[in-house]
């Protein structure tokens, strides 16, 4: 690669028991806490506006700036809300850095609390990772032990309560208004923007919601400096980032590295395509971002260059395909993955990723015509841009960028009635693991 990878985020994964608090404070752990709690709040808002730190969720907004959009203390409460509530197809960064490091996430999440003038912050995670939630939850006993949290942190005089909250599991509660209707008990809907969350957000006060890296990237800034930060990456994408790969890859997992590495950088680092295979496309945020192919192996994984080349940097969740895989098939697939999700709120969304689904589903059982493949773009262009949230135009990004990319596998598809591809050969198991029979006892019917 042409520049070395430090660890940063994942620096402490390879420790002994790394989620204990024992086990971050043994690295310098909450030390940048210490010496933030010493500074001027708003000398820190600055700094990471200095840093060049962009939103890790997906969008690359400002990170800073964000935070700068909360308006003049007026006695009020305002509130820090991180979104763990990770959930896009192929995303799989924040799990791992919370299951890993939960300590590194709450340091950011104390600093940037002081930072805005919060005293009561809360993490939305998802129920279904109940391993991640008894961790975080664990986590959060050993600071208020530790006089990290709670009255009087590090006998500064600050106070800082910190809630772990469980969602249910929808996709919806991941944008930022919905999280915030759930953990308020309603249904979790967006809602109608302005007024944005830095105005009237949680409990109708002024919040901040920023995703679970974005805020665990904030001690190293603290403690090393603005400069430091925008060392690595690139000039308008600053810093370091977690890539997840998977797919049809020799190692996957999650490989931290500056922003503007490529995929073919990466791939090495994985260890290539399975071997006997070649890359066919991937995704480079996501399965909401539209796909790319081998063409674009060394596009540089920043904000910029990604949204140059015709898709977006996301959640750089980069899954990746060989020749064996059915492009239609895995489009559909996570079609009716946007289908279910949907909230239903708005009409363009819900009507339109129901008839995406099924316009999907008649192609790939051979069942479609040419004209279907017209009638997939008119759907998507009837969506892109009428939706109430980023969720109906991210289910049409692999549907317009897949008949680009690959209108002929789709068109053989309706010439050859059917998928013309062995699925078992883009399995990357010999064999398909089976659950065990269910157990007789209470509540089996037999």
């Amino acid at each position: 690669m042409s520049t070395p990878l430090t660890p940063v985020l994942s620096d402490t994964w390879d420790a002994e028991r790394s989620w204990t608090l024992d086990a971050y404070r043994a690295r310098g752990g909450y030390d940048a806490l210490r010496d933030a709690l010493s500074r001027d709040p708003a000398d820190l808002v600055q700094l990471v506006k200095d840093s060049g730190l962009r939103g890790r969720g997906g969008a690359g907004f400002p990170t800073g700036m964000k935070w700068g959009f909360l308006p003049p203390p007026d006695g009020g409460p305002r509130y820090l809300v991180v979104n763990a509530d990770e959930s896009e197809p192929g995303t799989c960064k924040d799990i791992p850095l919370m299951l890993a490091s939960p300590h590194l996430l709450l340091e950011g999440v104390a600093i940037t609390s002081f930072a805005i003038g919060c005293h009561h912050a809360f993490v939305y995670v998802r129920g279904e990772v109940l391993h991640v939630y008894r961790r975080l939850l664990r986590a959060v006993e050993e600071a208020y032990e530790a006089g990290l949290l709670g009255k009087d942190v590090l006998g500064t005089g600050y106070d800082l309560d910190v809630t772990v909250h469980a969602g249910a599991g929808a996709y919806i509660c991941g944008e930022e208004t919905a999280l915030l209707d759930s953990l308020e008990g309603r249904r979790g809907q967006p809602r109608l923007k302005p007024p944005f969350p830095a105005v009237a957000g949680l409990y109708a006060r002024p919040t901040v919601v920023n995703n679970v890296e974005s805020v665990a990237s904030v001690p190293a800034i603290v403690a090393r400096g603005a400069d430091w930060f925008t060392a690595m990456g690139t000039e308008r994408s600053a810093g370091h980032g977690l890539f997840s790969l998977s797919g049809h890859v020799v190692r996957p997992g999650q490989y931290e590295a500056p922003l503007g590495v490529t995929l073919r950088e990466l791939l090495d680092l994985a260890g290539g395509v399975r071997p006997g295979h070649e890359l066919k496309f991937w995704t480079p945020g996501g399965s909401s971002t539209p796909i790319f192919t081998a063409e674009h192996l060394d596009v540089p994984l920043d904000y910029e260059s990604v949204g140059a080349a015709g898709s977006m940097l996301g959640t750089r969740a980069l899954q990746i395909f060989d020749e064996t895989t059915c492009v239609v098939r895995a489009v559909t697939r996570w079609t009716e993955f946007y289908a279910h999700e949907s909230c239903g709120k708005c009409t363009p969304c819900r009507e339109g990723t129901y008839w995406l689904q099924q316009v999907l589903r008649r192609i790939e059982g051979g069942e479609g015509t040419e004209a279907d493949l017209d009638l997939l773009l008119d759907l998507c262009d009837n969506i892109l841009g009428r939706a109430f949230c980023a969720l109906g135009d991210g289910a049409t990004s692999p549907v317009t960028s897949s008949v680009q990319l690959f209108r002929d596998e789709y068109e053989a598809h309706i010439t050859g009635g059917g998928c013309p591809f062995d699925h078992s050969r883009s399995a990357l198991f010999e064999y398909t693991p089976r659950a065990p029979k269910a157990l007789t006892g209470a509540g089996v019917h037999r």
